[in-house]
């Protein structure tokens, strides 16, 4: 196997760069270039030169054995000082060393998950780390790399397991007296693990939201004070602000963090009836975002009501109203604006507090299949033991599906996928 190496920190100046290496020569290649190596595991500092003998860099230098480090290999860092020069001076000698090449994109995190030092959901969790923004993507992607949906997984892997050896058991004996009647125990399995999964898919819609954020539509009539108040909202001037109507022809979005989740706001188009044939496109999407947003925030002029349906948890504000009494807001003057967002972030933490461990629709999609799998095992198994052979055969699918959502079986197809998102070094 090829010793890779690459910058595992950001491109570009900084106060400390470092380059990982991983793999079977990592050792005797940082041994060449620092002359010795400190104890694994404890920082030493050391000057590196090039196979010429030249001068590189002075660096900290941090050795990790094989089967305890993250790929699982025999594992090296450089931190060196973070001069785009240095670097660079550093990545060309490690790559005229024979059995050297630069990491692809994820590789050393593709490592650790065939070592077995990480399973798939672990792989994505660390990616939504590296990607989260807010505090609650930040808690979501930390509890599912610390392998707690793994655990859960193998757990009930292992009671199907188990469940199936009973039914092998009662086939494999058919034509003899079997001393125990398994089918008891074998139901109370199955139900468990169709009881986990339900649980957990009733709260992955939640934890969908967190990773991919939420969407919050401010709807309303043309010159509702929408525009403004997301520009109130976002601390800048993102939509184009007039007094003339049908001024927003398309939904422009705004990313915010409140109160700890990723929020996006979309300033609509002015819902009404319009002989302007642009116009009534951005009507139209506004209709149709409006109805996909997780929240809608309905601006009303005094006096109106809502110029569409109000669902449950959606919020009500009357428009413009500079001096914020009531239920009035105004984006001019800010009025109204602090108890919108309390509200805003009350009724989405709300909804994350249901959050399940299944971040992603693959998740969803494993899930609902061993399911489907497990409660056609449970009829089958009702019927007697002639069926037995059917529903241990079901069971095994269920297994199938669990292993999947691991990454240990049929996965092959998403794993450049999924390995393409991560940066270089990582």
């Amino acid at each position: 196997m090829d010793t890779i190496f690459a910058l595992a920190s950001a491109e570009g100046k900084a106060g400390v760069s470092v380059v990982r290496l991983s793999g079977p020569r990592s050792h005797d290649v940082a041994r060449a270039m620092s002359g010795s190596l400190p104890e694994p595991r404890r920082a030493g500092l050391r000057r590196l030169v090039d196979r010429a003998g030249v001068f590189l860099d002075e660096a900290l230098v941090l050795v990790f054995e094989e089967s305890r480090s993250f790929t699982g290999e025999a594992v090296v860092e450089f931190h060196l000082h973070g001069s785009i020069a240095v670097i660079h001076a550093v990545l060309k000698d490690l790559g005229t060393h024979e059995g050297l090449r630069l990491a692809e994109p994820g590789e050393f995190t593709r490592r650790a998950m065939e070592n077995g030092r990480l399973d798939l959901t672990q792989v994505e969790a660390l990616s939504d780390l590296i990607a989260s923004e807010t505090e609650a993507q930040r808690m979501q992607a930390l509890r599912v790399l610390s392998g707690e949906l793994g655990g859960k997984v193998e757990s009930w892997r292992r009671d199907l397991v188990r469940a199936a050896s009973l039914l092998e058991v009662t086939i494999d004996f058919a034509d003899e007296e079997v001393p125990v009647d398994v089918s008891d125990e074998v139901r109370a399995l199955l139900g468990a693990v169709v009881d986990g999964l339900s649980t957990e898919l009733h709260g992955s819609a939640a934890a969908e939201r967190i990773r991919a954020g939420f969407e919050v539509a401010i709807v309303g009539p043309p010159n509702a004070g929408k525009s403004t108040l997301l520009n109130y909202l976002a601390g800048r001037e993102a939509a184009i602000t007039s007094e003339i109507a049908g001024t927003t022809r398309d939904v422009i979005e705004v990313r915010m963090d409140i109160g700890g989740l990723p929020v996006t706001l979309l300033d609509t188009a002015g819902l009404r009836d319009s002989e302007d044939v642009v116009e009534r496109i951005g009507v139209d999407r506004a209709r149709e975002r409006a109805g996909r947003a997780d929240l809608r925030l309905h601006l009303v002029p005094a006096g109106d009501t809502p110029i569409l349906p109000v669902l449950v948890g959606d919020i009500v504000r009357v428009a413009k109203q500079d001096d914020g009494n009531g239920r009035g807001i105004s984006g001019l003057t800010g009025a109204g604006v602090t108890g919108l967002v309390d509200e805003i972030r009350e009724t989405l933490s709300a909804r994350v507090a249901r959050a399940g461990l299944a971040t992603r629709e693959r998740h969803r999609m494993a899930m609902e299949s061993g399911k489907e799998q497990l409660q056609q095992a449970l009829v089958l198994l009702d019927t007697g033991p002639d069926e037995y052979e059917l529903a241990s055969e079901e069971i095994r699918l269920a297994i199938r599906r669990l292993e999947a959502l691991l990454g240990r079986v049929d996965v092959e197809h998403l794993l450049d996928v999924i390995f393409s998102s991560f940066c270089i070094g990582k």
